[in-house]
């Protein structure tokens, strides 16, 4: 076998910035990239979760992987953040930007927050903060580094299957409610729908660099939902039943290694057919 395609999806050496790194989804996207031999750099709010899930990483994997607690939303923050990792790693290869709110379906005892008509101003700003103007912030910064790399690297955006159909609200309806039944908060669908739009600007952006930018649209992870909601979704995908949390990996490493040199601008559904439908 040719020894290059035999390393074909190979990490090593390359300096991978994550957000929202100790989330569900995030733990596993930073893993993956530990596991092919990156340096996962870990970005989430808590300094503590981010610094023992670091430890976790490096003992499992003999790796150097770091974290930081920064605020995406702070600018200011990031510069800091890239000229330190800039002063240790002398580079940066990759970026995932995974972090985002996830509104929840549900209602208070007042009033349901979910419905458009009642949706807070207040979580639309933050929302779109964190899932979009963090990334926007964050391409801006790391992007930029991975630009001045020889050969590039790969920005790969975390959208969702929602960022390519409407959600299902028949989904969340409640017995017994009427005209207030929940939904999925449309903040979900505005901020994964932008972050295509961003992945294609990105695509064209530093293309003549060789910085190439993806999306990946997951679909749900089965974690604890009722049985009346899975067996509901489980009936709009294809491969009938949600993925499980470790099932992005594989698309991830493809799109972050040389796997994927001319992969720029695609738009990778990950959902088990479900937008196919």
């Amino acid at each position: 076998m040719n020894s290059q395609l035999e390393n074909i999806f190979s990490l090593v050496g390359k300096v991978i910035v994550i957000t929202g790194a100790t989330g569900l989804l995030g733990r596993k996207h930073a893993e993956a990239v530990a596991c092919y031999g990156g340096t996962p750099i870990l970005l989430d709010l808590s300094q503590q979760v981010i610094d023992d899930f670091a430890n976790e990483l490096n003992d499992k994997y003999k790796i150097d992987s770091v974290g930081f607690a920064i605020d995406i939303t702070y600018e200011k923050a990031i510069e800091n953040n890239v000229k330190k990792l800039i002063e240790k790693f002398g580079k940066i290869d990759g970026l995932v930007n995974n972090a985002a709110n996830n509104p929840k379906v549900e209602d208070s005892k007042e009033v349901n927050f979910s419905r458009l008509e009642n949706f807070p101003l207040s979580i639309w700003h933050d929302d779109v903060a964190v899932g979009l103007t963090g990334a926007f912030l964050c391409s801006k910064h790391y992007g930029y580094q991975i630009a001045q790399n020889p050969k590039g690297g790969s920005i790969v955006n975390i959208s969702s299957d929602l960022g390519l159909i409407a959600p299902d609200q028949r989904l969340y309806k409640k017995e017994g409610a009427k005209e207030m039944q929940n939904v999925k908060p449309i903040t979900y669908s505005v901020v994964k729908t932008g972050l295509i739009g961003l992945t294609r600007y990105l695509a064209t952006y530093w293309a003549d660099k060789n910085v190439r930018c993806n999306a990946m649209c997951p679909g749900g992870v089965e974690n604890g939902q009722s049985e009346r909601f899975l067996k509901e979704v489980n009936a709009r995908i294809p491969m009938g039943r949600m993925a499980n949390a470790d099932e992005y990996q594989g698309t991830l490493i493809w799109m972050l290694s040389d796997a994927s040199s001319y992969l720029n601008g695609a738009i990778i559904p990950v959902e088990g057919g479900r937008a196919a439908w």
